[in-house]
């Protein structure tokens, strides 16, 4: 074996031995700590391919997407998202965003349709989106896009 593999050899047994909790994720508190590695790193990379830390970067999403697959609540709440309208999704995103109730919404009616909209059970009207676009200066194409 050269010189050169071994080298390369013991520096990566050394990195698999400091990294695994972040590569091999088996618990919340890993999961957290790669996140916060992540962004970390993402905030110290270059916008260069070729930067070394984009290379880490990656190496530790995968693993964090791993761990997201298989972990049940996650797999839940993506599930759910999915199945949420994206005028519904928007609407949510907007009130959470801004802290708004139901009753804050002049633009859809009162806070009765407001709620009956959240749950799925009406549907926003043309005339609502374009008030609530105008309102919170967005684009009104974002309530026909999964978010």
């Amino acid at each position: 074996m050269s010189t050169a593999l071994n080298i390369i050899q013991d520096k990566y047994e050394e990195f698999a031995q400091v990294a695994a909790p972040l590569l091999h994720i088996t618990n919340e508190t890993e999961y957290e700590q790669a996140l916060q590695v992540v962004e970390e790193l993402l905030e110290q990379a270059s916008d260069d391919p070729q930067d070394t830390l984009n290379g880490l970067i990656e190496l530790i999403s995968r693993a964090i997407a791993a761990y997201e697959s298989k972990d049940s609540a996650m797999m839940a709440f993506d599930q759910e998202a999915d199945n949420i309208a994206p005028d519904v999704a928007v609407l949510r995103l907007l009130m959470s965003q801004h802290q708004l109730t139901g009753a804050d919404l002049p633009e859809i009616g009162d806070k009765t349709l407001v709620s009956k909209i959240l749950a799925g059970e009406r549907n926003l009207t043309k005339q609502h989106i374009e008030k609530l676009a105008k309102r919170f200066q967005i684009d009104p194409g974002l309530f026909f896009k999964k978010i």
